[in-house]
């Protein structure tokens, strides 16, 4: 009875979900006062990356949907189609101007950020938060990617600006802090998956808040925005993984020991002794 006992333990340990392998993260990360010194660590993110990916760096979007005029929230799925779709407890989007335009360019802090790929940035508005959802580009079906990462500037106190990465159940399954790059220096923080995916990723960039062009949510807390996202070519969620050849082993194995205990309980009841205690 011990061995039938350690078998069906065996078989649903092997055939539990949990059992899987758990996501494994490998981060990259660097800091720079200029855009040079952070490029060999983006570029090794890239490179790091499994098949194709999707990069934003704001300076393809028009003038009407830059500061002052809000950025739509789908308009990189809608509009320019790489995947992904934003939300903020705050009031919306801005994307920097251009210079030779009537608004001032950097949101109007050009003391304070510095474009990594010139020469718009991007943030929330009314909040330090972003969230980040992957779908199929174009569509409304959700997906998954297996890396992302974002260049940050005016990172200036440590512990406050990080990614969360979630699952497709939107369970945490990672979560760093960025480094502090100083006054109009550069931070870039990214992460690959393996034996996992992403399904949406928190961004939380600074304590302060850009209200609109020029005006903060404080004059005191540390202000960050946005430039580079890279992340890898987001893929469809499916509602059920496909079992590895460890879970089909152990499924195998269940059907077996379900089988022989079938037939072990007829035997018992042909022998006209239920509790099997003949010699």
């Amino acid at each position: 009875m011990k061995s039938t006992t350690k078998l069906v333990a065996l078989a649903a340990l092997i055939c539990a979900p949990s059992a899987w392998a758990a996501p494994v993260f490998t981060t990259f990360e660097a800091v720079s006062l200029g855009a040079a010194g952070l490029t060999p660590t983006v570029d090794a993110f890239r490179a790091a990356i499994s098949g194709p990916r999707r990069e934003i760096n704001w300076d393809g979007v028009p003038d009407a949907r830059a500061d002052p005029n809000a950025l739509p929230a789908d308009f990189f799925n809608a509009t320019s189609p790489r995947g992904v779709v934003f939300s903020t407890p705050g009031t919306g989007f801005l994307v920097s101007a251009n210079a030779g335009l009537p608004t001032p360019t950097l949101f109007g802090f050009g003391s304070d950020f510095a474009a990594f790929s010139a020469q718009r940035l991007f943030t929330a508005v009314d909040s330090n938060i972003t969230d980040v959802r992957f779908y199929v580009p174009g569509t409304l079906n959700p997906a998954t990617t297996s890396a992302f990462g974002v260049v940050f500037t005016d990172v200036e106190v440590a512990d406050l600006t990080q990614l969360e990465f979630f699952d497709a159940a939107d369970v945490l399954i990672y979560s760093r802090y960025v480094q502090p790059g100083g006054n109009q220096g550069f931070s870039f923080l990214g992460a690959t998956v393996t034996d996992g995916s992403v399904g949406r990723v928190r961004i939380t960039a600074g304590l302060n808040t850009i209200r609109a062009n020029g005006q903060l949510g404080n004059p005191n807390d540390d202000v960050v925005v946005m430039d580079d996202f890279i992340y890898a070519e987001p893929t469809r969620t499916h509602d059920v993984p496909e079992p590895s050849g460890l879970a089909l082993a152990g499924l195998a194995l269940m059907g077996a020991l379900i089988g022989s205990l079938r037939r072990r309980g007829k035997s018992v009841r042909q022998s006209g002794d239920p509790f099997n205690m003949r010699p």
